[in-house]
């Protein structure tokens, strides 16, 4: 019957169900005590779910897609049986990543429902039966039954872990590779933290992350840099000039040389850099995270992502509030970074008056303030001309809830070519203030200078 199978909900539904059981470990974790391979029509997905709940039973996590064909190798024998189970199987890890979270939702409730609905059956029974004394039973049993695929993931004893929380590096962080903001984020940027970059346009943002996704990669992390509107093949030309240390215009006068050090990276580095080119302004945060997790699935578990940027993410619910909207989409960035144990990166762009500023601050951040509220850290760029022809730029760190914040790296080395980023000085923004009505006067005394000369 309609309401006693997922039948009904027809053939994609099922395969998507079934493909987030091995991709989305913490749905698995929710759904796997719920859900029963009589609730399948089609016999191949009903032996599908059995092999995951059996080797979840037997290893408290679930299988990779890998695991269950060999599973299946091991223990069907018959030739046109077996071939039709890995072809199954091969369906469901193929099948669309649309739609996933609606998936998840209905399927979780329908089986809830279905659990309920056997409390309920024994609770009539015992009902019909007059066994009044019982009814603290009854309600004990429907309160279960109300708990059950509920996974409890922000919950801790405070003394739990205690020799990892007091570990020197109990928070693992992964280096931007920029020396001076390292020291004051205590080594960089760890797993579940997001960092946000804020700069007007044509600063430099590609770079920066760019320049963070190489160093990550060559201290041997997975990372995955998605960008929207970059070119391909420019992203991977910044990457190969960090490890030649030939522009990215004259690469080609030197393939040989590129080739060569490219192929020994390749061959030395176990871990992956993956890049993603998607396309602006149509996908959600929901559909990145799971690329990521079919990413997670077929056995490259990743370290980091970048973000390239923030701004091009759609929100999965458009709100009558535009700023909200956009506060949204950066929260389900920190959600799938926490959720997902990844450091993230991404990149916001600054307002109007962002293109003039000697610093950039938070609130010239484009859009809607929310998006600074969520970040860990926040990091801008600012450029002048000057600086801009002189390849120099001022960093600062305007937010940290790691370390200190409130530093200024005034004129310091930015090469967007070469992607060279070098923090020799730092001030505080108060400094910086100070420095500027020094120029001030001293520029006032100049003129006053030549007036003399002049004059005289």
């Amino acid at each position: 019957m309609a309401d006693k199978n997922f039948d009904y909900l027809g053939e994609t539904f099922q395969l998507q169900l079934l493909n987030q059981m091995i991709v989305d470990k913490d749905f698995s974790h929710s759904i796997i005590e719920v859900i029963e391979p009589n609730y399948f029509e089609n016999k191949y997905f009903r032996l599908f779910v059995q092999m995951v709940k059996e080797y979840y039973s037997k290893f408290e996590h679930s299988p990779s897609f890998e695991t269950i064909q060999q599973k299946a190798k091991s223990e069907i024998s018959q030739e046109l049986l077996l071939k039709i189970t890995l072809d199954t199987i091969s369906d469901i890890q193929n099948v669309t990543e649309e739609g996933t979270q609606f998936v998840q939702e209905k399927a979780l409730k329908f089986c809830k429902q279905q659990e309920l609905q056997k409390v309920m059956d024994k609770a009539k029974k015992i009902i019909d039966h007059g066994e009044f004394e019982n009814y603290d039973t009854l309600e004990e049993m429907v309160r279960e039954a109300l708990q059950v695929g509920n996974v409890d993931r922000g919950t801790g004893d405070v003394f739990q872990d205690l020799d990892e929380v007091l570990a020197d590096d109990y928070r693992h962080p992964i280096p931007m590779g920029i020396p001076g903001i390292d020291n004051l984020l205590k080594g960089g940027l760890a797993k579940g933290e997001i960092g946000v970059i804020l700069a007007p346009t044509g600063v430099g943002k590609s770079t920066l992350t760019t320049k963070i996704a190489n160093h990550a990669f060559n201290l041997g992390f997975n990372v995955l840099q998605i960008f929207f509107e970059d070119n391909y093949k420019i992203i991977q030309r910044k990457h190969f000039t960090c490890w030649t240390g030939i522009a990215p215009d004259e690469l080609s006068n030197h393939k040989e040389t590129v080739l060569a050090k490219v192929a020994e990276i390749k061959e030395t580095m176990p871990n992956k850099l993956v890049m993603k080119k998607l396309p602006s302004d149509t996908l959600t945060m929901n559909q990145i995270k799971n690329q990521i997790r079919k990413m997670i699935a077929d056995g490259t578990k990743i370290d980091m992502v970048i973000l390239d940027y923030i701004d091009c993410v759609t929100p999965e619910k458009m709100m009558e509030d535009e700023w909200k909207s956009e506060g949204s989409v950066m929260r389900a960035f920190e959600s799938m970074c926490h959720e997902l144990d990844i450091a993230g990166w991404t990149a916001t762009q600054g307002n109007r008056s962002s293109i003039s500023s000697d610093v950039v601050t938070t609130d010239q951040m484009g859009g809607s303030i929310k998006k600074a509220q969520v970040g860990h850290v926040i990091i801008t760029v600012a450029k002048s001309l000057q600086q801009k022809e002189l390849n120099l730029a001022t960093i600062a760190i305007t937010k940290s809830r790691i370390g200190k914040d409130g530093v200024v790296f005034e004129n310091c080395k930015f090469n967007n070519e070469m992607l060279e980023i070098d923090t020799e000085s730092t001030t505080t923004f108060l400094g910086l203030e100070e420095q500027k009505e020094e120029r001030n006067r001293n520029r006032i005394k100049e003129i006053m200078e030549k007036r003399k000369q002049q004059t005289v």
